[in-house]
């Protein structure tokens, strides 16, 4: 009973609200959109790994709280997009550590071009400076609410007595 549709649903629901919810509380201290991006809800996007079900929760999150970005609806399309393959890419991993590296790869792949493109609007020098300072940052802010939080929130989750009947026998320890 612990694996039902219903159940995977509620889970998804769930991760997709906590998604938007930490963003939104980051976004009060410049961190969603900020400078250096560390977005709290990317925290969540190493949780595939343990439950693939929460995957589509996560894209989800993610496209509700680009609404609020303040590059618009490319924003929603590609950091939406970005954070859906990273989910996917996530569940299929083959071991803890490695979980947090898709939201890294991805975000740093997709999100920095655009952000260049928003700040200069054509592809000269100005275009790969900022290119080049967003993937600095991107990586940093990635790095942090994956690896440091992420990680955390792995582990914890791994030791919820509730949770282990529902996460892969190979992905506990």
């Amino acid at each position: 009973m612990r694996n039902s549709k219903v159940q995977k649903l509620a889970m998804a629901a769930m991760v997709a609200a906590i998604y938007f919810v930490l963003c939104y509380f980051g976004n009060i201290f410049q961190l969603t959109f900020g400078p250096v991006q560390v977005r709290l809800g990317e925290a969540l996007t190493v949780l595939p790994f343990l439950f693939p079900a929460t995957a589509p929760g996560l894209a989800l999150g993610c496209l509700l709280t680009n609404i609020l970005s303040p590059y618009g609806p490319i924003d929603m399309v590609v950091g939406t997009l970005a954070t859906a393959i990273a989910a996917l890419l996530t569940a299929r991993m083959p071991r803890w550590y490695l979980a947090a590296l898709p939201p890294i790869v991805m975000n740093a792949l997709l999100l920095p071009p655009m952000w260049a493109w928003a700040a200069t609007g054509a592809v000269n020098g100005a275009f790969w400076a900022a290119y080049g300072w967003n993937l600095w940052t991107f990586v940093v802010g990635e790095a942090a609410a994956c690896y440091v939080l992420g990680t955390v929130l792995l582990k914890a989750m791994s030791r919820v007595k509730y949770f282990r009947p529902m996460i892969p026998a190979a992905h506990l320890n």
